[in-house]
């Protein structure tokens, strides 16, 4: 009896998973686009000229902050740091 009641409930839940999967969640919808390729290159063009975005090999120029710390500074601190067990990167 017991066997029976665990294959009937292994049964039911294989046919409730095999129904879940029949139906994408969330609902998948078509995109159809009103523009010409024409119409999205001239676009892209237009926004390049204008610099609203980057062109491909164009990168944003990250600049460095100033430090009015030496290199030797700066290891010195890791080093005081690595002594006394703290981490200079545990954001404190």
């Amino acid at each position: 009896m017991n066997i029976k009641n665990i294959v009937v409930a292994a049964s039911l839940l294989a046919a409730a998973g095999a129904a879940m999967a029949e139906a994408p969640y969330p609902p998948e919808t078509p995109f159809h686009s009103t523009q010409t390729r024409a119409d999205v290159k001239a676009e892209l063009q237009r926004a390049q000229a204008n610099h609203e975005i980057a062109s491909r090999n164009e990168y944003p120029l990250l600049r460095q902050a100033p430090s009015k710390l030496s290199r030797q500074d700066v290891e010195s601190q890791v080093r005081q740091a690595n002594n006394a067990g703290q981490s200079l990167y545990s954001g404190a």
